[in-house]
C-alpha cells in the first residue's frame, strides 16, 4: 500500500482516535501527540504488515501505549501511568458487541468540548476544525489567513484553556444539551460560512470548507438523530453547496444565481436537502431557523425545474425568519426578497433605513443591494456611488472584479 491509502485513513478516523485518546489519556495535548506518534508508526508499519482490520482501534492502542511511555519516563506521573495500564487491562477483558458506540460518544464529547462556551468563538471553529475534523494546523491557519505559527499558537492556548478551566470532556445533560448544541450548530455554520463565502483573499470559495462542515452535521445527525435543527442545517448546507460549481467561472469570476447553469448543480444533494427540509419543517416543536432558511434555499433549487422562483413564499419565509432570527443579514435578504415582489423603491427603503442605523457600513453586500436597487430605479450616478463604496469594502478579488465589471456596464 502507498502513502496515499494511510492518508485516506487519516482523514477518516483521526477525529475519532483523538476524540478516544482524549478520554483515556484525560489531556488533550497528550492525546494529540499520542495521536501523532501511532499515525507515524503507521506509516513505517503499514506499507510492510498492511493495514490491520480495524485500523481505528489499532491506533488507539498504539497512541495509548506511547502515551503510557511516555509517562512512564516522568516519575511524577506515575499514579497516572498505573491507573492507564489498569484501565487498559479492564478494557482487554470486555467484549463490546458494539465497538462503533464508545467512539460515537468520544466524538460527541470532543465536539461539545471543543464548541464549549468558555472559549472565544474564533477558538471554537479553530478547535473543531483541528481536532473532530482532523484538519492539519497548516490547513486550519490558510482557513483563517494567518500563519501556521500562530495558529499552532492559537490552538495550544486553546487546550491549555480547556485544561486550566477545567471544561469537562462530556456531552451535557440533558436540562443543558438545546443550549449547548445550539452553540455547536453556530460553529458548524460559521465553518460552512467561511468556505461558502471566504471573508478575504483571492478565491471566493473553499470547497474543503464547505465539505468539512457538511461532515461535521451529518456526525452530529448520526450522534443525536432526529433533531430538526441539526436536519434543518444540515439540509440548509447541502443545498447551498449543490450549486458550488455553478458559482464562479473558468476564470473564478462570480456567477449570479439567476445566471447559473442549473445542469451543473448536484441534484442528488439537493433530493437529499429538500428531503431533510421538509422532515425539519414537520417536527414537534419551535421551528428551528436552520429549517426556514433551508425552506427558502428549497424555494430556489426548485425554481429552474419550475420555471420561476416563488419570491412572494421567499418574502413570507424571510418575515418568519426575521422573528426568529432578528439579525441585519437577514433584513438585508428580506429586502431583495421584497424587491422582487413590490419593486425596488419599497425594498430601498427598507435598505436605507437599515443603513442608516450606521452598524452595517463595512458589510459590502449591503452597498450591492443598494446599487443594484438604484440601478433598477433609473438613478445612475447614486448607483454608481453604492457600487464603489462596495468595491472599498470587499474582501476578495473575484467580488471586487464582479463589481468594477457593474461600474463598467453603467459607465
Amino acid at each position: 500500500m502507498d502513502t496515499r491509502e494511510i492518508e485516506a485513513i487519516y482523514r477518516r478516523e483521526a477525529g475519532r482516535v483523538l476524540a478516544t485518546l482524549i478520554r483515556l489519556l484525560d489531556d488533550f495535548e497528550l492525546a494529540e501527540e499520542a495521536r501523532q506518534e501511532a499515525f507515524a508508526m503507521a506509516l513505517e508499519r503499514w506499507p510492510v504488515s498492511g493495514v490491520p482490520d480495524n485500523p481505528r482501534a489499532w491506533l488507539v492502542d498504539v497512541g495509548r501505549n506511547k502515551a503510557i511511555d511516555q509517562l512512564r519516563r516522568n516519575q511524577v506521573f506515575k499514579s497516572k501511568v498505573l491507573r492507564l495500564e489498569k484501565a487498559a487491562a479492564e478494557e482487554a477483558t470486555e467484549q463490546s458487541p458494539h465497538p462503533d458506540e464508545a467512539f460515537g460518544d468520544d466524538r460527541l464529547r470532543l465536539i461539545f468540548t471543543c464548541c464549549h462556551p468558555a472559549l472565544n468563538p474564533a477558538v471554537q471553529v479553530a478547535l473543531t476544525l483541528r481536532a473532530v475534523c482532523g484538519l492539519s494546523t497548516e490547513a486550519v491557519a490558510r482557513a483563517f489567513l494567518v500563519t501556521e505559527a500562530a495558529m499552532a499558537q492559537r490552538l495550544v492556548r486553546a487546550q491549555q484553556k480547556i485544561k486550566e478551566a477545567g471544561i469537562p470532556y462530556e456531552i451535557p445533560e440533558p436540562p443543558l444539551l438545546d443550549e449547548r448544541v445550539q452553540s455547536v450548530l453556530a460553529v458548524i455554520y460559521s465553518v460552512f460560512t467561511e468556505g461558502y463565502a471566504v471573508t478575504s483573499g483571492e478565491t471566493l470559495i473553499s470547497a474543503e470548507l464547505c465539505l468539512e462542515a457538511i461532515r461535521l452535521a451529518r456526525l452530529l445527525d448520526a450522534l443525536l438523530p432526529g433533531r430538526a435543527d441539526v436536519q434543518g442545517l444540515l439540509a440548509l448546507m447541502l443545498l447551498h453547496d449543490a450549486r458550488r460549481r455553478s458559482r464562479l467561472t473558468a476564470t473564478g469570476d462570480i456567477v449570479l444565481l439567476e445566471q447559473q447553469d442549473a445542469a451543473l448543480w448536484d441534484q442528488a444533494q439537493i433530493v437529499e436537502g429538500l428531503l431533510l427540509v421538509e422532515q425539519a419543517l414537520r417536527a414537534p416543536g419551535r421551528v428551528s431557523h436552520y429549517a426556514v432558511q433551508a425552506a427558502i434555499a428549497a424555494l430556489h433549487a426548485r425554481a429552474p425545474a419550475e420555471g420561476a422562483t416563488d419570491w412572494p413564499q421567499i418574502a413570507a419565509l424571510y418575515e418568519v425568519l426575521l422573528r426568529l432570527k432578528p439579525t441585519p443579514v437577514v433584513e438585508l435578504n428580506r429586502a431583495v426578497a421584497v424587491s422582487m415582489v413590490d419593486g425596488p423603491a419599497k425594498a430601498l427603503q427598507l435598505v436605507d433605513s437599515l443603513a442608516g442605523r450606521g452598524e452595517f457600513q463595512d458589510y459590502h453586500l449591503l452597498h450591492v443591494v443598494r446599487a443594484d436597487l438604484l440601478k433598477r430605479l433609473g438613478k445612475r450616478e447614486e448607483a454608481l456611488a453604492a457600487y464603489r463604496a462596495a468595491r472599498e469594502a470587499a474582501k476578495t478579488v473575484p467580488e471586487r472584479r464582479f463589481l468594477e465589471q457593474r461600474m463598467a456596464e453603467l459607465s
